[in-house]
């Protein structure tokens, strides 16, 4: 919800898994969200970066690893990098 200046007041925004599109739930304490970083062509890191939410139901089944690294290679596809 938002008030009259524009600014977001709700106590709790939701999130979405990165992977599924499934809701995170504020009760979903395995849920986690990582920022992966952008580099340039040196390797140094240029301060923008990317985030990744990804629900405890892919890190129950063991699939993480693959989501994140499937979702890190077409996101680096996108911006080129």
């Amino acid at each position: 919800m938002q008030n009259e200046d524009g600014e977001f007041v709700d106590l709790y925004t939701p999130r979405k898994c990165s992977a599924t599109n499934r809701l995170i739930t504020s009760k979903d304490h395995a849920a986690i969200q990582i920022n992966v970083g952008n580099l340039d062509a040196n390797g140094v890191y240029t301060g923008q970066y990317n985030t990744f939410a990804l629900c405890g139901f892919v890190r129950a089944q063991g699939e993480g690893d693959s989501s994140l690294d499937r979702l890190w290679q077409a996101k680096k596809k996108e911006i080129n990098q």
